[in-house]
């Protein structure tokens, strides 16, 4: 199926993308709802059948929210900060994400943890750091990397004393394939500064976050 110029406008502006396509993308956008006929058609199935013919469309669709993460600078998200009199531990536990590992493009998902030590009464919103979260989390992804991106971006925009990020999550490419083993959860850290170095500081923001 090919999109016409009305559906394909209709398509960026629901994701809120702006308000137009560019040549590539156009050829771009009908290759890939190619793709995705070719693939239901290659899995045993009939992409001319009534309940499959949206299908590919909505897949398009589907991938670039999940992918929204590209169009985002996560360091811009924090240059906005705020000077207070405040130089004690900030914690946001629990900020929940989406993504899609890059191996398989099959969905995980879980919680962040985020805290830093400000550095001369420098802090930032709140939301900024969920914000920052997704940034990161709506793209193809690694766990592992998403960890150290987030700790790197406080670390440069901030200049924390401190900055440590936790991150559990269930991963679909290993319970829902491979080798299958449903409510395992992988666990990931980064550390920066005095989480870094000072081994009681890390022990103790460790606890709090598990508690």
């Amino acid at each position: 199926m090919n999109l016409d110029s009305e559906s394909l406008l209709e398509l960026k502006k629901s994701i809120g993308l702006g308000h137009s396509f560019s040549d590539i993308e156009v050829k771009q956008v009908n290759s890939a709802l190619a793709g995705i006929t070719d693939l239901i058609r290659l899995c045993g199935d009939n992409p001319g059948r009534n309940e499959l013919k949206e299908t590919p469309y909505r897949v398009v669709k589907a991938f670039m929210e999940y992918t929204e993460g590209y169009n985002e600078n996560p360091e811009t998200l924090l240059e906005k900060s705020f000077d207070v009199s405040y130089d004690e531990l900030v914690l946001v536990k629990d900020i929940s994400f989406h993504s899609l590992c890059e191996h398989h493009f099959a969905p995980f998902y879980g919680k962040a943890h985020i805290a830093y030590l400000p550095q001369g009464n420098i802090i930032t919103g709140l939301s900024k750091l969920a914000r920052v979260v997704d940034a990161y989390a709506h793209r193809f992804q690694l766990q592992e990397r998403m960890t150290t991106q987030i700790a790197d971006t406080l670390d440069k925009v901030l200049k924390p004393l401190g900055v440590a990020v936790y991150i559990e999550a269930e991963h679909y490419c290993m319970c829902g394939r491979g080798i299958r083993k449903r409510g395992t959860v992988t666990k990931t850290s980064s550390f920066r500064g005095v989480y870094k170095d000072d081994a009681v500081a890390r022990s103790e923001l460790l606890a709090m976050i598990k508690c």
